[in-house]
């Protein structure tokens, strides 16, 4: 697997809606499949991001796609890539000309908006099929965390989790203990500190969102959030104020670097590699970006417990939606139920870095012989929650929330340790305000 490419090609490495640019760009067309007839006059489009290792996991997609054989008066599939440079106004442009594809995957709350839109189909049918088919085996509370009062927005298939990993051969040398709650991992980073490697690493600038999903995991870590249970902004509470203030503790100690601020992803990627970050949240394939000589150093640990007994992490659902402008809705639920039974090739061939979804792929000898990925699945994907948090269901505004502006400027604030943790919350609120309608 090429490391590079798994740093470089990332979803969480790319820019969201607030930032992105307002030029769209082209996909990536590839050739039409050769195993799908057309029937009833077309064939279905299907649209899949540019996701795990880039080229290698495309070419997995196509070839699945390629393969799918139709029964009965179900269409036929043609495949394209899609990059995820501009991806939303890729999407949008589609949905206003009324040219989006039968099927496609996407960002993890794009569904949620489409929803709202009418541009998405509910996949409630398509549940029902796989209820049928015996193979509804999504992880705890994956599924559900799908449906809206629509019905359900799409399903998942891939799980972009956050967990928090350390370096134990450089703890080893500092001399610090493994982290186990809040406390132990100011005392685990200051150690870390003395031997002049970071304690928490995060990359805060513009062109990522790492330190967005470290600030979402710390804040759900404190049972806190940036909504409630109704799906309202609220960001001014004292866990999150308690959340803040550890993480300025961290700033003050010097746990997390200064220049993490206009940190990218590659700095990031290239400080854990050269063993300048000991500790810090990140995606469940971080081993895979190291040499082979190397994996075995760094390791997920046991979630940490927060000053409230509380424990949790922030994941992202990556989803695969149906849209209205099928020519074929049975067509459509019939493809990605097919689907949904290959992409354990991902897994087994090494082409996506990202957890799976489905029961049955997560019992693979390829899943249960990483010691990381099965940690990651027992005990950190249950207690995981999205960035909408309180609320039990996502929704269409987490689009602009999510790698927007808004987030942006938060994380900055925080790192950069400027403001008091009452003032960052305040101004982040008064944005989300204006987002959330």
């Amino acid at each position: 697997m090429d490391s590079d490419a798994v740093r470089r090609l990332s979803r969480r490495g790319f820019i969201g809606v607030g930032a992105a640019a307002a030029v769209t760009l082209g996909l990536a067309a590839c050739a039409p499949n050769s195993g799908g007839t057309t029937r009833g006059g077309g064939t279905l489009k299907f649209w899949d991001m540019v996701w795990g290792t880039g080229t290698p996991y495309t070419n997995a997609s196509r070839k699945i796609a390629s393969a799918y054989k139709p029964t009965g008066k179900n269409l036929g599939v043609t495949f394209q890539s899609v990059p995820w440079d501009n991806w939303y106004q890729t999407f949008t442009s589609a949905a206003a000309s009324k040219t989006t594809p039968a099927v496609a995957s996407g960002a993890a709350f794009l569904p949620f908006y489409f929803l709202e839109q009418g541009a998405v189909a509910p996949a409630d049918d398509l549940v029902k099929l796989l209820d049928k088919n015996g193979t509804n085996d999504f992880l705890p509370g994956l599924l559900p965390s799908m449906k809206t009062s629509k019905g359900y927005a799409g399903v998942p298939w891939s799980l972009d989790l956050r967990v928090l990993w350390v370096n134990t051969s450089i703890l080893e040398k500092a001399g610090a203990e493994i982290p186990t709650d809040w406390d132990s991992f100011i005392t685990a980073g200051s150690a870390l500190k003395k031997q002049g490697v970071v304690g928490l690493g995060m990359a805060a600038g513009s062109t990522t969102t790492d330190a967005q999903h470290t600030v979402g995991a710390l804040l759900i870590n404190n049972g806190g959030g940036l909504f409630d249970a109704d799906g309202n902004p609220d960001c001014v509470t004292d866990r999150n104020v308690e959340t803040l203030d550890f993480l300025n503790e961290c700033v003050q100690k010097g746990i997390i670097d200064p220049n993490a601020a206009s940190y990218t992803s590659d700095n990031l990627s290239n400080d854990w590699l050269s063993g300048h970050i000991g500790m810090g949240f990140n995606q469940t394939g971080l081993d895979k970006t190291f040499p082979a000589a190397k994996q075995g150093d760094v390791k997920v640990i046991d979630p940490l417990t927060g000053p409230h007994g509380d424990k949790g992490t922030v994941y992202y659902i990556n989803p695969l939606m149906m849209f209205t402008t099928t020519p074929s809705q049975t067509s459509s639920e019939a493809f990605l139920a097919y689907y949904l039974d290959q992409i354990h090739v991902y897994w087994t061939s090494g082409v996506d870095t990202d957890l799976p979804v489905k029961k049955s792929i997560t019992n693979l000898p390829v899943i249960q012989n990483n010691p990381n990925l099965v940690k990651s699945i027992n005990e950190w994907q249950p207690i995981g929650q999205t960035i909408g948090a309180k609320d039990p269901h996502a929704f269409g505004a987490l689009n602009a929330v999510d790698g927007g502006s808004a987030s942006a400027a938060f994380v900055q604030q925080i790192v950069q340790g400027k403001q008091s943790s009452k003032q960052i919350l305040e101004t982040l609120q008064a944005a989300l305000e204006k987002l959330v309608k």
